[in-house]
């Protein structure tokens, strides 16, 4: 069942993108695709993460346009050109919602076309870390493994709607990706059940990891930037308590993220005596070939960099190794 699209305060989308857009949709644009089956499914997914999730269930049956690039911040993104065309074409759209990819709304609604849009966010199992009542969101729900078998369910059921005729192709693959992010779940808490609790610190660039930390028993200290956005800015006096509270937490390691410059965290492990040498991918996924370029991997790669960094070093996430080489 294909949840509708959250219509978030979004800005409208600059004039020339829009113009551009008009262009390529009269014939001056090109087309990507992710399968040799002239009979795909068109897909719009709006991040990494969702662009993987979608190709790994669907396979063949899905022509996939994935609107955000590896290393790229969701918070402040401006859809080029190819995204409206693209989604003009799609039969879904599948967005991350709770705010992250505010900006997709505008996108549908200068496309046309008529897709069947799936907010990821909707109806997720796992209830949203330090929700205080006040409107508070944490949009980084797929650093929960549950929510991500969640979604699964739920973008196995829109493309079965889409196109009935690849029911069997589609469920399959939902069955076969399921199992592994069960693996990969299990294996990332048997790594963090290794490090002692009083030991599982942790300091990244912003405050994305609510859900991985609530999954996986791990203390969040605190973050560079106190926000769940990129786009806000810490305080002189923000990033004085951090220090201090650091210093007075025994803090091993500051974790920087893939998509984030790492100056300030640098500047505050130097500060702190704590090592910034561990790199989390946070919002995105990173470029084809890292450690980082699936979901699976992602998750896989982020528990081995804590671990290290959590026990000075002293310890890896062999698991977590071991599974992403598969």
């Amino acid at each position: 069942m294909t949840a509708p699209l959250r219509r978030l305060p979004a800005r409208a989308l600059p004039a020339a993108v829009l113009a551009t857009a008009a262009l390529i949709a009269a014939g001056c644009g090109s087309s990507s695709s992710s399968s040799s089956n002239p009979d795909a499914i068109k897909v719009v997914a709006t991040t990494t993460q969702l662009g993987d999730i979608v190709r790994s269930i669907g396979g063949d049956a899905v022509d996939v346009h994935q609107i955000l690039r590896p290393n790229t911040d969701p918070h402040d993104y401006e859809p080029r050109p190819r995204d409206i065309q693209e989604t003009a074409d799609a039969k879904v759209v599948v967005t991350s919602g709770d705010g992250l990819d505010h900006w997709m709304g505008e996108v549908v609604d200068n496309a046309g076309g008529s897709p069947a849009v799936l907010d990821a966010s909707d109806g997720q199992p796992v209830s949203r870390p330090g929700e205080d009542g006040e409107g508070s969101v944490d949009p980084h729900w797929w650093h929960d493994p549950r929510n991500v078998e969640h979604a699964i369910g739920a973008i196995r059921d829109a493309l079965v709607k889409a196109d009935p005729n690849q029911r069997a192709a589609i469920e399959r693959g939902a069955a076969a990706y399921l199992a592994k992010v069960k693996a990969m779940d299990a294996t990332v808490a048997k790594c963090f059940a290794a490090v002692p609790e009083a030991q599982r610190k942790l300091v990244t660039d912003h405050d994305a990891f609510g859900y991985f930390a609530q999954r996986y028993g791990l203390d969040v200290v605190g973050a560079v930037i106190p926000s769940q956005t990129t786009q806000a800015q810490p305080s002189a006096g923000d990033l004085a308590k951090l220090v201090a509270t650091i210093k007075r937490e025994d803090v091993k390691a500051i974790f920087p993220e893939s998509s984030i410059n790492s100056k300030l965290a640098k500047a505050i492990a130097r500060q702190t005596g704590a090592t910034a040498d561990h790199q989390l991918y946070g919002d995105t996924l990173g470029p084809d070939g890292s450690a980082g370029d699936t979901y699976i991997k992602m998750e896989l790669a982020n528990a081995d960099q804590m671990v290290q960094g959590f026990t000075g070093g002293q310890q890896r996430c062999a698991g977590a190794q071991s599974a992403a080489a598969r």
